[in-house]
């Protein structure tokens, strides 16, 4: 069972506001929204989590230094931390503290949940090796029952903004007894990664890393930094992550559809569609000329097929040379079909929560980008080092 553990956490210190240092996560910002995170504060955390021109050496001396000018203050003692997403009529809540990293085997305590696609860049794994400490958050997902009931009580400390719509509030716990209990849920079950597989493997290579170095395994490198929350339907906000393809014609894309779909006229889409695609388990493709049409499941085509959107379209085109790229929201999808760039695309529903828990409790494995849970974390609340800080 996975082995989850506090630190002592290195946070803004109380003086420092908020809504001008904390940032959504790294993989989310655009060029622009970084270089305006960096102007909106020397102190904002895109400043070491997206160095400018990729300078992670820098990254590590701003590090150290903010943390002895006291812009950061370290726990006394090590701590977990509560997160609450708080959003219209519901809240998500989790806590922060170091996931035990575990190697990609069977059989291991935390699992992935789809299948990752490629990355070239070691960004992430150069940005640890530069600043000894984890700066964002894996998501994981418990298996385990009483973890949210055992996180209700205030913690201490408690710090808010609200961006978009969403109150984001963190609070620490030091009491032992009650670390110890929420160590305890965790280490019943698994946990499922939800977000952040590239760090999760990233951690992994570091952690291996710092084993070859020291020829120790008790090191901080063992565990990364995660916010984990319970796996059950009302701690989790889930929307889809459609598909755009390219490399092939439209004919040949209609081809490999028409095996396993049919096709009717949609008369307008808009944002209701994504409720109508959901209550009719029917899929919609968008074409460049603005056209769009229902992808209807043949009658009995996908009945030894898992109940996910991807599989069911990796299943149509496997025969095809379609390359397939993801991207999230209609507004967004539309934009990007309507460019020109893509053959077309499809608009697919969200993962359902029992086909989440049959991945954990088979050991299967979903297709990339399966699943975009929302609201994003906040990058900055609690920086964990790998390694002491210099005094």
């Amino acid at each position: 069972m996975p082995d989850f553990r506090p630190f002592p956490a290195l946070r803004y210190a109380s003086d420092i506001d908020l809504d001008l240092t904390l940032a959504p996560p790294y993989d989310v910002l655009s060029e622009s929204d970084v270089e305006e995170l960096h102007a909106r504060d020397p102190y904002n955390i895109t400043h070491i989590d997206v160095p400018e021109n990729q300078d992670y050496a820098l990254a590590g001396q701003l590090l150290k230094q903010w943390a002895t000018e006291g812009v950061f203050v370290s726990d006394a003692q090590d701590t977990l931390s509560i997160y609450r997403l708080k959003f219209t009529d519901h809240e998500i809540l989790g806590v922060l503290g170091g996931l035990e990293v575990v190697d990609d085997i069977p059989g291991a305590s935390v699992l992935p949940h789809e299948r990752t696609t490629p990355k070239a860049s070691t960004d992430r794994l150069d940005l640890m090796r530069a600043t000894s400490a984890n700066t964002s958050p894996v998501w994981g997902l418990s298996l385990a029952s009483g973890l949210t009931e055992a996180l209700r009580e205030p913690g201490e400390m408690a710090r808010s903004v609200t961006v978009d719509g969403v109150t984001h509030t963190v609070e620490r716990i030091s009491d032992p007894v009650r670390i110890a209990a929420i160590r305890d849920i965790l280490a019943s079950d698994d946990v499922l990664l939800a977000d952040g597989h590239h760090r999760y493997g990233v951690s992994r290579v570091y952690r291996d890393e710092v084993r070859a170095a020291t020829g120790r395994t008790d090191t901080r490198a063992e565990q990364t930094l995660a916010f984990v929350n319970e796996l059950v339907e009302d701690q989790l906000c889930l929307e889809a992550i459609h598909r755009l393809y390219s490399g092939v014609s439209p004919d040949v894309l209609r081809t490999g559809l028409v095996t396993c779909f049919t096709f009717s006229p949609v008369e307008t889409v808009s944002d209701a569609i994504l409720d109508e695609m959901v209550s009719s388990g029917r899929l919609v493709l968008l074409w460049p000329d603005g056209t769009a049409e229902w992808l209807t499941p043949r009658p009995g085509v996908f009945d030894r097929v898992r109940n996910l959107d991807g599989e069911w379209l990796e299943m149509a085109l496997a025969s095809t040379n379609a390359v397939v790229t993801y991207q999230h929201g209609l507004s967004e999808m539309m934009e990007c079909v309507s460019s020109g760039d893509f053959t077309a695309g499809v608009l697919i529903r969200p993962t359902s929560i029992d086909e989440i828990r049959r991945t954990a409790r088979e050991g299967l494995l979903m297709p990339p980008k399966s699943t975009f849970f929302t609201p994003k974390l906040l990058t900055g609340w609690v920086i964990r080092p790998t390694e002491p800080l210099p005094k």
